[in-house]
């Protein structure tokens, strides 16, 4: 866990690591993959505010009215486009709409091996530091609200929690990072988790 007020270099390292991909199935190894499935590449940005007291991880809460994932917690991110030149600017351009961002203020530090989810697309979270705030504008329809976390609650493993659920039938475990009144779990918990590990290394 990281205790530094500039926890850049540290965060550098971790994600220069090896180190693999994860999934939303890493909990479910019963689960089986439909052979020949097409993943649709997306890309996420994992800002992480060090103008204040203490870094913070800025996270989104999805609109209650959109069709997959409702009221979710998630990064600002979403699928590749063609015009998009690799999946850093996918997070860029992503994070402008959603949240207002400007695409020249993080400083990219790297990238966390890709994630798998059920939905069918290959995530790539894109790790960045923010210097200086930034007037938060949430995109209106798919955002319903945008707020931080402390980086060292999500960067503690022992905040981590697996819970269950039933989806289609079975029975499916995820990780939960809770905060306050934020439900963090699913592909964002496990995208977290996996940054936590490394960073405890």
């Amino acid at each position: 866990m990281l205790t530094e007020l500039d926890p850049t270099e540290s965060l550098r390292a971790a994600l220069c690591r090896p180190g693999n991909g994860s999934s939303d199935f890493d909990l479910n190894p019963e689960a089986v993959l439909p052979e020949g499935r097409k993943l649709r590449p997306a890309g996420v940005l994992v800002p992480i505010t060090v103008f204040g007291d203490t870094p913070r991880l800025i996270l989104t809460k999805r609109s209650s009215a959109l069709k997959h994932h409702p009221g979710q917690i998630a990064f600002p991110g979403g699928k590749q486009d063609e015009g998009d030149v690799d999946v850093t600017a996918t997070a860029l351009r992503e994070a402008q709409e959603e949240i207002g961002l400007p695409p020249e203020m993080p400083e990219i530090l790297g990238h966390l091996p890709a994630h798998e989810t059920v939905t069918s697309f290959t995530v790539t979270p894109v790790v960045a530091i923010l210097r200086a705030p930034f007037r938060i504008t949430s995109e209106p329809g798919e955002v319903d609200e945008v707020f931080s976390v402390p980086l060292a609650h999500v960067l503690d493993p022992a905040n981590y929690v697996v819970e269950s659920r039933r989806w289609r039938g079975q029975k499916r475990y995820y990780f939960t990072v809770p905060y306050g009144p934020y439900y963090i779990w699913g592909a964002t918990a496990r995208m977290l988790r996996g940054l936590s590990a490394r960073v405890s290394e």
